[in-house]
């Protein structure tokens, strides 16, 4: 019940905001998330996707970009994509 009203009271307060005020805090929810991701940067054809396994993609607002680190073949890259173009999906296993 607690978590119902909650919820409730979340979506009244996110829906008193503004749209960027909500990609503001969307944006700033990624900072938190840790977990399995799909983070997709597609511009016009170009389209290049990453998968991310037990990790963290963070933002960088005031910056404009999403940073992470990719696993690939043993070694860590960190890479960093601009928010405008970058998708991310949460995936589960």
């Amino acid at each position: 019940m607690l978590s119902r009203l909650i919820l409730i009271v979340s979506l009244l307060m996110l829906s008193a905001c503004s749209e960027e005020q909500q990609n503001k805090l969307t944006r700033l929810g990624v900072t938190w998330l840790e977990g399995d991701y799909r983070v997709t940067y597609a511009d016009g054809e170009h389209v290049k996707s990453w998968i991310i396994l037990d990790g963290k993609v963070t933002t960088e607002p005031a910056k404009g970009y999403y940073y992470f680190w990719e696993k690939r073949n043993g070694k860590k890259y960190y890479v960093q994509t601009p928010i405008a173009r970058t998708y991310i999906e949460e995936i589960e296993q």
